[in-house]
C-alpha cells in the first residue's frame, strides 16, 4: 500500500493526530483572553452569540464534510470551488486563504514572543519570534507527522487546561470551593440583566467570535494525508457539535455566571485570568500564561501547515509558482512552507518599514475571509451536491435537510456580511477585504485566460 497520497503527499499523520486536531487544534488565545472582551461588550448575553457563530460553524463543517469524504484533497474547499464553481472561484478563495495564515504567523509568533519575554526580558521580543517561527518552520519541513505529533500534545494541554478549567469553575459555582469570593449564577442577570446592551452588541459581539471558530475547516486538509481519510474526516466532522457545546458555551457560561460582566477586569486580562483570580487559584496568572504560550505557538504550528498546503495545492494546480508542488522524497511540499513564512516575514517588514496604515491594511483585509470562505463551501456544495444527484451517485456522508440548511446559511452569511458592511467598527474590514478580493478575482481571471489561451495554442499546435 502506498504512503503518499495520490497528489504526492505522505499519508504520515495517524489516526490519534487528526482526532486531536478536530478536538482542539485551532483554539488559540481567542478563548482563553479574547472572550474578555466580547463579554464586557454583550453581557451575558454573549452567550448567544457564541451559539449562533457555533452553530454556523457546524452547518458550514457539515456541507465541508460531505464533499471532502467524497473527495479528499489536500486543496480541501479551494478545489472544491474550483470544481463547482469555476475556476477563478478556486483560485480566489485560495490565495485569500493562504493569505489569512500567512498573517496568522506574525501574530501568534508575536503573541508567544511577548508572554516568553514576559517571563524573560533580556531577550527582545523580536529574537522570540524569529527563533519560533523558524524552528516551527523547520520542523513542518521534515514531515508532515511532526506537524501532527506538535499539534497532539499542544491540543491536548490545552483539552486538560479546558476541562481543569470547567471541573474548577463547577465546584466554585455549586459554592464547594474553599476561600472563593464566587459561587452560584446570579452574575446572569444581577447587573442590567441577561442582555444589558441590547441585541446589537450581541450581533457585535458575534462579529468578533466568529472568528475565534476560524481553522476548525484544516481537519479536512490535514485528513487527505492520513489513511482512510474519508473516515477521519466523518469522525472530525462529528466532533464539531460537542467540541463547541464543551469548550465554548460550557466554559463561557461559567465565566459569565461567576464574573459580572461589566467587571474591568475582564478586557484587561482575559475570562480564564479573571475567574480563576476571584476563586482564589494560586498563581492564576502563570497558569494562564503557560496555557496560551502553548494556544498560540499550536496556532502558529496550523498556520505554517495549513499555509503551506494551501499553496502546494495551488502550485499543483498551476495557479501558484511551480516550485511550490515539489515535495521532498518524504512527501512534504519543503518550497511550500518556506515560501509561506518569507511571506509572513514580508508582511512583519512592511510593519516596520512602512507607514501604520499600510500594516493596518494588512490586517484589516483578512478581516472578512473566514465568512467568504463559508460562502464559497456553501455555494460549492450546493452545486456538488446537485451534480452528485443528478449521476444518481450515493454519499456517504450528507449535509442535513439539504437544500434548505445550505440556503439559510448563504443567507445568514450575506446577512452577517451586510451588517459589517453597515457597523462603522467593521466597515474599514469588509472595505479591505473587498479590495483585496477583487484584486485576487482579476488575477484568477488573467491566470484562467492565459491558460485557455496555452491550451488553445497547443491543440492548433497538434
Amino acid at each position: 500500500m502506498s504512503n503518499t497520497t495520490n497528489n504526492g503527499l505522505a499519508q504520515g499523520l495517524k489516526q490519534r493526530h487528526v482526532t486531536m486536531l478536530s478536538i482542539a487544534g485551532v483554539i488559540g488565545a481567542g478563548l482563553f483572553i479574547g472572550s474578555g472582551k466580547a463579554i464586557a461588550s454583550a453581557g451575558p448575553a454573549v452567550l448567544l452569540a457564541y451559539a449562533a457563530a457555533g452553530a454556523l460553524v457546524v452547518l458550514v463543517m457539515r456541507m465541508l464534510g460531505e464533499m471532502a469524504v467524497a473527495q479528499p484533497d489536500t486543496g480541501s474547499f479551494s478545489t472544491y470551488a474550483d470544481r463547482a464553481i469555476g475556476h477563478w472561484a478556486g483560485f480566489t478563495i485560495g490565495w485569500l486563504y493562504w493569505w489569512f495564515w500567512v498573517l496568522v504567523i506574525p501574530l501568534e509568533a508575536n503573541a508567544a514572543a511577548a508572554i516568553l519575554n514576559s517571563w524573560f526580558p533580556a531577550i527582545d521580543i523580536w529574537a522570540y519570534t524569529l527563533v519560533i517561527t523558524i524552528a516551527l518552520t523547520i520542523t513542518n519541513l521534515f514531515s508532515v507527522k511532526n506537524y501532527g505529533e506538535f499539534e497532539f500534545w499542544f491540543a491536548l494541554i490545552k483539552v486538560l487546561a479546558i476541562i481543569a478549567f470547567i471541573v474548577v469553575g463547577l465546584v466554585a459555582m455549586f459554592g464547594w470551593f474553599p476561600g472563593s469570593q464566587v459561587s452560584g449564577v446570579k452574575h446572569l442577570t444581577d447587573t442590567v440583566g441577561f442582555m444589558p446592551n441590547g441585541l446589537g452588541a450581541v450581533v457585535a459581539a458575534m462579529l468578533t467570535t466568529m472568528f475565534s471558530f476560524m481553522g476548525t475547516e484544516i481537519v479536512t486538509i490535514a485528513a487527505s494525508e492520513s489513511r482512510e481519510p474519508g473516515k477521519q474526516i466523518s469522525k472530525a466532522t462529528n466532533s464539531v457539535i460537542g467540541r463547541i457545546f464543551l469548550f465554548y458555551l460550557v466554559s463561557i457560561f461559567l465565566v459569565v455566571a461567576l464574573v459580572p460582566w461589566n467587571d474591568p477586569i475582564l478586557p484587561k486580562i482575559g475570562s480564564y485570568q479573571a475567574v480563576l483570580d476571584l476563586i482564589g487559584i494560586p498563581h492564576a496568572k502563570l497558569i494562564v500564561d503557560i496555557v496560551v504560550l502553548v494556544a498560540v505557538t499550536s496556532c502558529l504550528n496550523s498556520a505554517l501547515y495549513t499555509s503551506s498546503r494551501m499553496l502546494f495545492s495551488l502550485g499543483k494546480r498551476g495557479d501558484a509558482p511551480a516550485a511550490s508542488q515539489r515535495t521532498t522524497r518524504a512527501g512534504t511540499p519543503h518550497i511550500a512552507a518556506p515560501m509561506s513564512t518569507a511571506a509572513a516575514f514580508l508582511a512583519v517588514f512592511a510593519n516596520y518599514v512602512a507607514p501604520a496604515a499600510v500594516f493596518d491594511f494588512l490586517l484589516a483585509s483578512s478581516g472578512a475571509i473566514a465568512l467568504l470562505v463559508y460562502l464559497v463551501i456553501a455555494f460549492s456544495q450546493l452545486r456538488m451536491r446537485r451534480a452528485a444527484e443528478a449521476k444518481g451517485e450515493k454519499l456517504e456522508f450528507k449535509m442535513w435537510l439539504f437544500p434548505g440548511l445550505t440556503y439559510a446559511v448563504i443567507l445568514f452569511i450575506i446577512a452577517i456580511l451586510t451588517v459589517m458592511a453597515l457597523r462603522e467598527d467593521h466597515r474599514y474590514e469588509i472595505v479591505a477585504t473587498a479590495i483585496l478580493t477583487v484584486a485576487v478575482v482579476i488575477a484568477g481571471l488573467i491566470v484562467d485566460r492565459r491558460k485557455k489561451g496555452t491550451a488553445g495554442s497547443v491543440a492548433r499546435t497538434a
